[in-house]
């Protein structure tokens, strides 16, 4: 196994590697399983080199380095591809493998796109110079995009290889589907979709993203929560006030906005803005009894975090996931550190991140929180205010609503394709974990509406792969995992 991986300057060639495994008669996740074995290091190299080309928004020429070469790759496992494209956003990768006589048609679901980085974050302080290490006695390859989603991509390209080398034929009609904002909020997958509807129509959405549970069994997941994000500015001065001369006469506005937000929320995590909690679409029976067998990982995880308690008023963390929330992602106001000055700043800025459930409509939960603003005193204004506005009113606020937003999606369990995924996965895995919600978000709304057929998620990072983070890694067995698993599915017929 290669010790490290470092490249500045990447070619990207994804070779099919020998069909030693021909005429053994595996079955799908075992022929997976002899492939990647045989080929461990070459694999590694070829994912590394993936992960290192640069996938951030701000960096559209590398995004299309991307999708040029996904295509490139499916053509050259037989698929028809192509770009999907509409101006000013990130292609999606479309690709196509037909099937003769084939009664379904599977979509692979998956995003080439990563979280914005700061290099001075990361230990290496170059995300996309893939490094390999050993964590624990395993080897985990770091970059960013390493678990989320690149994985799920390179996952499904290889177990279409391995069944090739052990001539194992598609049973269904396969189609991918891989994003290229999916971390902006999707704004235009349901555009880019809807131009090509007759083309990513199926039977069923596979979407190939996010980690395994906790507890490292496989999981299946039928629904995620909506996604929503609201930005808060809170005025005092025009500019920053000398605090010895004007504190206690001048408002600070980080104090301000300190105050007003701990107001949206009790000490254990329960969100006092009124309403908050109204529509939820209850769980079902079987869903119900799927949570109660689920693993209960909480104090596992409080020890890995570090937590000296835990919010919910000690409800589990998937009982939790499926309620609505409101999470401060981000604060800003003057400045710390060595930076620091003694001033009464002009502005405090929070950005408020909304998870929401079946039931919950994201235009609703943006209004529930401005008008509990309101009803703090503050006068709430969309762009920034004039000198005149801020003079007649003693307390101004503005807020700014996203709009590349959606709502929450949940598929039944016992839907007969959904059986059949879940017989699919077990195959490759063993006893599976069902879920019925995913605490992170994925916009499967647009996927829905547009392909006319239902999601099911079939995530393989692990769980502590630093998602969205600096030092994001994949753990390479989840790698092998997730092969093995996207074989078992690609054999669905």
């Amino acid at each position: 196994m290669l010790s490290k991986l470092n490249r500045s300057c990447v070619v990207v060639a994804f070779v099919f590697l020998a069909p030693a495994l021909f005429g053994q008669n595996l079955k799908p996740a075992e022929a997976a399983r002899s492939y990647t074995a045989l080929h461990q290091d070459e694999l590694v190299r070829q994912f590394s080199d993936f992960v290192a080309i640069p996938n951030v928004a701000a960096d559209p020429a590398s995004l299309m380095r991307n999708a040029n070469l996904l295509v490139e790759q499916l053509k050259a496992r037989g698929a028809e591809a192509q770009l999907l494209t509409i101006p000013d956003a990130p292609a999606v990768v479309y690709g196509e493998i037909r099937t003769p006589g084939a009664r379904r048609t599977i979509v692979f679901y998956a995003h080439y796109d990563g979280q914005p980085v700061n290099p001075a974050d990361w230990q290496n302080g170059a995300p996309f110079a893939p490094v390999l290490k050993q964590v624990n006695g395993e080897s985990r390859l770091f970059g960013r995009s390493t678990g989320d989603d690149k994985a799920a991509i390179f996952a499904q390209l290889t177990a279409l290889d391995a069944m090739k080398a052990s001539g194992i034929a598609l049973r269904a009609n396969i189609r991918f589907v891989w994003e290229g904002e999916e971390e902006a909020g999707s704004p235009h997958l349901e555009q880019i979709l809807g131009a090509h509807s007759d083309l990513v129509r199926g039977d069923v959405f596979l979407v190939c993203d996010g980690p395994v549970d906790q507890s490292g069994k496989q999981t299946v997941v039928f629904g995620a929560r909506g996604d929503t994000h609201l930005e808060i500015t809170v005025y005092g001065p025009n500019h920053g006030l000398h605090s010895g001369h004007y504190g206690n006469w001048a408002p600070n506005p980080a104090m301000m906005l300190a105050q007003l937000l701990a107001g949206m929320k009790d000490e254990d995590g329960h969100v006092l803005i009124p309403h908050f909690y109204d529509g939820i679409a209850p769980l079902t029976a079987l869903e119900k009894q799927a949570l109660a067998k689920a693993p209960v990982n909480d104090e596992m995880l409080r020890k890995a975090f570090s937590l000296g308690r835990t919010e919910g008023s000690g409800k589990h963390l998937l009982e939790l996931i499926n309620q609505p929330s409101l999470n401060v992602s981000g604060l800003s106001s003057a400045h710390t550190g060595s930076h620091v000055a003694n001033v009464i700043p002009p502005t405090a800025v929070a950005d408020l991140d909304l998870r929401l459930v079946v039931g919950v409509d994201w235009r609703e939960q943006q209004q529930r929180v401005v008008e509990y603003i309101q009803s703090r005193g503050y006068f709430v204004v969309d762009s920034p205010p004039s000198a005149e506005t801020l003079l007649a009113h003693p307390k101004v606020a503005m807020v700014v609503r996203d709009q590349a937003s959606y709502n929450a999606i949940r598929t039944p369990m016992d839907l007969p394709i959904a059986q059949d995924v879940i017989h699919a996965v077990e195959s490759a895995r063993g006893e599976v974990v069902l879920l019925p919600t995913m605490g992170g978000s994925v916009p499967l709304g647009a996927m829905e509406r547009v392909s006319k057929a239902h999601t099911i998620t079939v995530p393989i990072a692990n769980y502590d792969d630093n998602q969205h983070a600096a030092n994001e890694n994949l753990r390479l067995q989840n790698l092998w995992d997730g092969v093995e698993t996207m074989a078992a599915l690609l054999d669905m017929q």
